[in-house]
């Protein structure tokens, strides 16, 4: 192939562009992208290997090289790596396919347009290299291809590249950057050398450089033709726990997550017994733009005695904590294991188990700490991943009972933070359940009528308010023998909080006024299931609530919000028979338009009330103004 000229995707010109005028708050990050860069090609290639020992050719060993030439001011980043191709080249340098692409750029033009840390986190990290350099070539020839079958890619970072065939008798990757003027700082043993320690020092393989020592006749620093390892070149989670600092393990997070902030928690263990294995897992302290994404993979990478095997192995974590970043390196599994072993396979299901129950508990070390500054942790923890930590209620069974003293609500009495076991410990005496209403917002709850007569009676309230909360009451039926009740369903029964006296009046104001609520049912006709007399309110003059087993609205909105069907329910009017307007309803004996009036506009009140949306707004406001008129 001769000399070409190709154009790059057009989210690659827009990349470049603000890579180019944007990322340079931290100039340094490129080199911890190319140097991630190359030893994931070398964990490729180490993983092809197992299959065609082939493809290591003459050279087993594997490394990274960071050298650079002052005089030509260029910095080259060579691994001996799985290479490319050149139709691979084409691919993975002048085009992106990673999804998110959009989101980057949405990013880089908004506030965080200076913060280069974002580059590695949507996989465009490559493309960091223009930060410092003016052009970039790379040279490569994939592992098994003919020597003559190499390939040179070139750039500007402007709206081309060039692509041409080569000789290389090396297997793998050299990128080679051709530093702009005022970059020289990176043309420096001991600038590449502090940037290594700091971003790379946890990477396996060895990443060498050639030695540099003073000439005393010279009187300066002398590079040497001698090589040397600049990095530890030992896994992190490998090392004994006494060994790796704070920083250490913070730094190596910020490396495998692409997150810019430190994280929440941390665990390190080894694990033996019928399963052997070490776990290094993280909890961030930030949810991701896609943790709604329930097919997203999770962020847990699986090595296999120290060999890199796979990104994202979703069979490692469960799905409600795949905000949970980190490393699980086996000594049990297969060096071929595929996705689908990983399903079957009895060594993963302990690790899932095992790796679960460590994230569990070190959730519960902090929510159930003294520490002032560790509840404060959990509180943070709960508002970025409470409303996913809240799935497992409904697929992990084991953890069940774990899980709903990990859950945190707002009630009638705090704005947040409120367990199920604090509410417990202050329920009153003779209270047998523990009250619950979700609804969209914390305002709605509060400012619901169906808590009235809880609040009269200063019983506390859990206000739901996460999308996920209905569901999860279809799976948390009770917490320490306390079955939870929706105060928004069925009739309200306060059994002995409620008084003889109360009960008797309720049931006299009931048998009084069944005459009106006849009318009303016969107003309402297929709107409302029935209406009733109810004790619940106490300032409002009507509500609506389901029967037990129905649908709530609000789940019913939900559903509908996300384009599903939800089964038709319909609600049951509850009135307030101490209310002036029910009593000014009940007065309206001759008056029958009046009356059925009075009837819809008392039913349409009620489902504003409870957040509901009106199916005939404009009947609702000519009803309003001709009743408005009549006064």
């Amino acid at each position: 192939m001769t000399k070409k000229t190709h154009a790059f995707q057009a989210e690659v010109k827009q990349i470049l562009h603000l890579v180019t005028h944007s990322l340079y708050s931290n100039k340094e990050i490129f080199l911890r992208e190319l140097v991630s860069n190359a030893s994931d090609a070398c964990d490729k290639l180490r993983f092809e290997a197992l299959d065609d020992n082939a493809l290591l050719e003459d050279a087993p060993e594997l490394s990274v090289q960071v050298f650079f030439d002052t005089e030509a001011k260029t910095l080259t980043i060579r691994d001996n790596g799985i290479g490319m191709s050149a139709e691979e080249a084409a691919s993975h340098l002048g085009t992106i396919a990673k999804s998110g692409t959009r989101e980057f750029v949405a990013k880089l033009e908004g506030e965080q347009k200076k913060d280069a840390n974002l580059i590695g986190q949507f996989g465009v990290g490559f493309y960091s290299g223009f930060i410092v350099a003016d052009r970039i070539t790379v040279e490569t020839r994939r592992a098994g291809l003919p020597v003559d079958q190499a390939v040179r890619w070139s750039s500007e970072g402007s709206g081309e590249y060039e692509l041409e065939t080569i000789t290389r008798t090396q297997r793998g990757t050299d990128v080679i950057l051709h530093l702009r003027d005022e970059e020289a700082e990176f043309l420096s043993t001991w600038k590449l050398k502090s940037i290594i320690s700091k971003y790379s020092d946890h990477i396996s393989l060895p990443i060498l450089m050639k030695k540099e020592e003073w000439d005393a006749e010279a009187s300066k620093q002398v590079v040497k033709d001698e090589w040397e390892t600049v990095n530890k070149a030992a896994a992190l989670w490998a090392r004994s726990k006494s060994d790796i600092t704070d920083a250490e393990y913070q730094e190596f997070y910020k490396q495998i997550s692409y997150d810019q902030d430190a994280p929440l928690a941390y665990t390190h263990n080894r694990v033996e017994g019928r399963s052997e294995y070490t776990q290094l897992l993280y909890v961030p302290a930030k949810a991701p733009m896609d943790m709604w994404n329930r097919d997203k993979r999770g962020g847990v990478k699986l090595y296999v005695k120290r060999v890199f095997i796979m990104d994202d192995a979703e069979a490692l974590m469960p799905v409600y904590l795949r905000f949970v970043k980190g490393v699980i390196d086996s000594a049990d599994l297969p060096l071929n294991v595929s996705r689908e072993l990983l399903q079957e396979s009895r060594d993963v299901k302990a690790i899932r188990e095992g790796s679960t129950k460590r994230v569990l508990g070190m959730l519960e070390s902090l929510a159930n700490s003294d520490s002032a500054d560790d509840k404060a942790k959990y509180l943070k923890f709960w508002g970025e991943f409470g409303a996913v930590l809240k799935e497992g209620i409904g697929e992990d069974f084991a953890n069940r009972e774990r899980l709903a003293k990990l859950f945190r609500f707002a009630s009638t009495q705090a704005d947040e933070g409120v367990s199920l076991a604090d509410y417990v410990a202050r329920m009153k005496e003779g209270q047998e359940a523990i009250y619950v209403i979700a609804a969209d917002s914390l305002a709605a709850a509060k400012s619901s009528p169906q808590l009235e007569i809880f609040r009269k009676k200063g019983l506390e309230v859990l206000l739901l308010v996460d999308r996920v909360d209905e569901w999860m009451l279809s799976h948390l039926y009770e917490f320490e023998g306390k079955p939870l009740q929706s105060v928004a369903k069925g009739a309200v029964d306060l059994g002995s909080l409620q008084d003889e006296d109360e009960k008797k009046q309720a049931e006299v104001a009931a048998e009084a006024f069944k005459p009106t609520l006849d009318r009303l049912k016969a107003a309402l006709g297929s709107r409302a299931k029935d209406v009733r007399v109810t004790t619940r309110l106490v300032d409002s003059p009507a509500c609506l609530v389901v029967d037990e087993g129905d649908m709530s609205g609000h789940l019913a909105r939900m559903l509908k919000q996300a384009g599903q069907s939800a089964p038709k329910s319909q609600p049951i009017l509850e009135v307030n028979p101490e209310h002036a307007l029910v009593k000014k309803l009940a007065a309206q004996a001759d008056d029958s338009a009046r009356f059925d009036n009075l009837a819809n506009i008392l039913f349409d009140q009620a489902t504003l009330a409870e957040g509901g949306q009106l199916e005939d707004p404009a009947a609702y406001v000519a009803r309003v103004t001709q009743l408005l008129s009549a006064n």
